[in-house]
């Protein structure tokens, strides 16, 4: 069991490992969004598809687009899975009942990856190959893409044009996502990770974990193989997996401000928004940490629910990057975490999980927050504000405020149903301030698109069913259709030369203001939630 010290050192590995990776895959995604050749695979797949990749699209055909081929992909796995009896691997599992296969296939569309069955008996391999990993990967690559059209608004002027989604999707899988889960799946082998086609040794259920494994973390998917997620020794069998595993959920939401900063030409704007994101992602680290230390049990400490072999140290950091990213993998059970340890990693997701954020959406989120933040200085010192030569106008700010309030309506709406509505409260394993968190939690990772659960809810009731595929669908969708919204109007504006009364945003000064932003947007919106719920449980 890792000790403080120990967990300490992991930290420090895991910050010389990401400071290491910044650069050249921040530089290597800039270049795979901007370069125009096309490599051999992406033509032949854009000749199946029929699509010109030298064409470039509006914001609102870039946003069709994404939005058909997510469709297309729920149809298709809620068809994997109806149709699994067909299919090789099944193992006799029989086909997925129709309200599971359908809330799986939202889920895992939208990056969510939440799992209210038991993959090892409801899922085959090919189901789990073919459907849900072909997911984590584009999923994922739909994120990126958004993020990049993001940044294009502000960098062109005078257009009306984003760039191509259907290129954008194929290069984040092909260059980037596809390349590093190649090697990444070898190296979690190595490290003890079963990759089988078998169905079980014995007892013990199996599955070609490796390489699902690995795009499950990078791509902040978060969906496990075997019921117990990255708590199970054949998904992360060491300390070193463990540490691994947290790196792959990282290195991409980080790099990404690197790619942003090389695409507005200004490494200055990125390094200040990874200091949000690293500043608000330590800050939650010391709270998860120590409030799980200071938990006191006949073991000296609050070791319910957390795996041996991690220790509080490998836990909290696990749960703190699981829900700062929308991953949602758990390596131990949220439920038994104490009060403020719970509250802690259930805050993540209220900051929109932006620290560092999901692959795609936590730039495309913080970049959000930064608009809003620049308004609101803006409007203190009484200029039209501007961010990136861009000004800022009703519409722009409009854009943003749709973002910024989505997830949080979604999440108190469904919250406030889920409590009063007669018989509902029979899915709670615990009642008070604790069972109030369990179903605060669910919503905030469903809308949040995070996908981890808190423990202790039965949500196999159509209520629960349809309500958080609900909240996955608008949680995912809305922001991305309101940020290619925002993206189209940036980029046909002309560039503004900054004043004398421009806020530098490249600036210590900038990432204080944003993050404050952060932390005021979610205490004013969730804090009489969280009063009654965590707060109330530590308290007492």
């Amino acid at each position: 069991m890792a000790g403080p010290t120990a967990g300490l050192a992991q930290v420090a590995v895991l910050l010389v490992l990401l400071a290491a990776a910044w650069r050249p895959l921040g530089d290597w995604m800039a270049r795979v969004y901007t370069n125009e050749c096309d490599w051999a695979i992406e033509r032949v797949l854009y000749r199946v598809v029929r699509v010109d990749p030298r064409s470039e699209q509006r914001a609102s055909t870039y946003a069709v687009a994404v939005l058909a081929f997510s469709f297309a992909g729920v149809v298709l796995l809620y068809l994997l899975q109806r149709l699994q009896t067909l299919l090789p691997w099944s193992f006799d599992r029989g086909a997925v009942e129709p309200g599971v296969a359908f809330n799986t296939a939202i889920s895992f569309v939208t990056n969510t990856n939440w799992q209210s069955y038991v993959p090892e008996t409801t899922m085959g391999h090919a189901v789990q190959m073919a459907g849900l990993t072909v997911q984590n990967f584009v999923s994922a690559a739909v994120g990126m893409a958004v993020a990049v059209a993001l940044v294009r608004g502000f960098v062109r002027s005078r257009t009306d044009r984003l760039g191509n989604a259907w290129v954008d999707i194929v290069r984040g899988c092909t260059r980037v996502l596809l390349p590093i889960v190649a090697v990444a799946a070898v190296a979690l082998v190595a490290t003890g990770v079963v990759m089988s086609l078998r169905s079980d040794v014995g007892t013990s259920a199996i599955a070609p974990v490796a390489s699902q494994e690995a795009i499950k973390q990078l791509g902040t998917n978060g969906g496990g193989v075997l019921n117990a997620n990255s708590a199970h020794p054949f998904e992360n069998p060491t300390p070193l997996s463990n540490l691994f595993e947290i790196f792959l959920m990282l290195v991409i939401p980080v790099a990404l401000t690197r790619t942003f900063g090389k695409l507005v030409g200004s490494t200055r704007q990125g390094v200040a928004l990874l200091a949000v994101m690293g500043g608000l992602w330590a800050a939650m680290l010391a709270v998860i940490w120590t409030a799980e230390a200071a938990s006191p049990s006949s073991a000296g400490a609050n070791l319910e629910g957390k795996e041996l072999r991690f220790g509080i140290p490998g836990s909290a950091l696990f749960a703190n990057s699981t829900t700062g990213t929308s991953t949602g993998a758990v390596n131990s059970l949220h439920d038994s975490f104490s009060a403020f340890g719970g509250g802690g990693a259930l805050l993540n997701m209220l900051f929109s999980e932006m620290t560092p954020g999901g692959v795609g959406t936590g730039l495309y989120s913080i970049l959000v927050v930064a608009v809003v933040a620049v308004f609101l200085a803006g409007l203190m010192v009484g200029r039209t504000p501007e961010y990136l030569g861009k000004r800022l106008g009703r519409r722009e700010v409009t854009c943003a405020v749709v973002v910024t309030l989505t997830m949080p309506a979604l999440v108190l709406l469904g919250t406030g149903l889920a409590v009063a509505l007669p018989g509902t409260a029979d899915a709670m394993t615990n009642d008070g301030p604790h069972g109030l968190s369990e179903v605060l939690y669910a919503y905030a990772s469903a809308a949040n698109n995070n996908g981890s659960a808190f423990g202790g809810l039965t949500v196999t009731s159509g209520f629960f069913q349809t309500t958080l595929g609900i909240a996955m669908l608008l949680g995912r969708f809305l922001p991305i259709v309101a940020v290619l919204a925002l993206a189209g109007l940036l980029a046909r504006q002309p560039r503004v030369e900054p004043g004398p009364g421009t806020l530098s945003t490249g600036t210590p000064l900038f990432s204080v203001l944003v993050a404050g932003t952060v932390v005021l947007v979610a205490a004013i919106t969730f804090l009489p939630a969280l009063a009654l719920s965590p707060l109330a449980e530590g308290l007492a």
